[in-house]
């Protein structure tokens, strides 16, 4: 269709990854696949210098956009509102405008108790989820509200069902829905749509965690009803891609669920 022909995307933790058979292995490639697809020219973060850079050459190569492929570590002791700012700043600069943002993002320490949480990994969820999310929507607020354009924030079941073992990653997932549903209220009047997904992927990482621990895997990962789960780009991506029509201006607020097969459950 290429209606996003034209307009800029923002999407963090963006890096190179495929899955053993070749498919996108993450979400945040996943949902730059599916925008670059629909022509919109990309500005991608992370923290891997060289799955940035992997990841724009082959989105430009295979469908003539643009990419900016920008490292950018949201942690603690960093000056990390001037970190978010940079990459708005030079996503203006170079592409002049941007009309969607999709916090992505997120680093955690998996399988630690509460208990047994130590500081420094409560931090890393924090910091490269939740603060990472508020300080993108503060420094690209100005420009959505130029384009009336569209902000696509991450959270999780961790959240929503307790998952064991993921305290500080539940944390910062229900603070940055919290976060979205009062953006969605104070932005609405600016024409900013902003709306949470509450995925379930089938990723490179999902793939190593059953090759490594297969007992850990079948006891802690579980299969959606559907019988498998969503891929990150033709479900999760296209999800996003979808959430940037002004079709769905109308689902301002919403928590999404994206689940194998599941399509999207307000």
């Amino acid at each position: 269709m290429s209606f996003l022909k034209g307009k800029t995307a923002i999407i963090t933790g963006a890096g190179y990854a495929t899955l053993s058979d070749g498919r996108c292995g993450s979400i945040g490639y996943g949902i730059a696949t599916a925008y670059a697809k629909e022509g919109a020219n990309l500005v991608i973060t992370g923290r891997n210098v060289a799955k940035l850079e992997r990841a724009k050459e082959e989105l430009e190569r295979l469908y003539g956009i643009r990419v900016l492929a920008i490292a950018a570590d949201i942690s603690a002791g960093a000056d990390n509102e001037a970190i978010a700012k940079g990459v708005v700043d030079t996503a203006i600069k170079e592409l002049g405008r941007i009309d969607v943002l999709i916090n992505n993002a997120q680093a955690s320490a998996s399988g630690v108790t509460i208990q047994d949480h130590t500081t420094e990994q409560f931090d890393l969820a924090m910091y490269s989820g939740l603060y990472a999310t508020f300080y993108y929507m503060k420094a690209c607020y100005p420009y959505l509200k130029e384009t009336k354009g569209t902000i696509i924030n991450f959270a999780s079941g961790a959240g929503l069902f307790g998952n064991y073992g993921q305290c500080s990653y539940a944390a910062a997932k229900e603070g940055i829905r919290g976060l979205s549903r009062v953006a969605a209220t104070e932005w609405a009047k600016d024409g900013i749509n902003t709306n949470v997904i509450c995925p379930l992927a089938w990723t490179s990482q999902l793939e190593n965690f059953e090759r490594a621990y297969p007992e850990a895997f079948k006891a802690n990962v579980k299969m959606p009803p559907a019988g498998h789960y969503a891929d990150p780009e033709t479900e999760i991506g296209r999800a996003c891609v979808g959430l940037a029509s002004p079709d769905f201006k109308y689902m301002n607020g919403e928590t999404l669920t994206l689940e194998g097969g599941m399509g999207l459950r307000p």
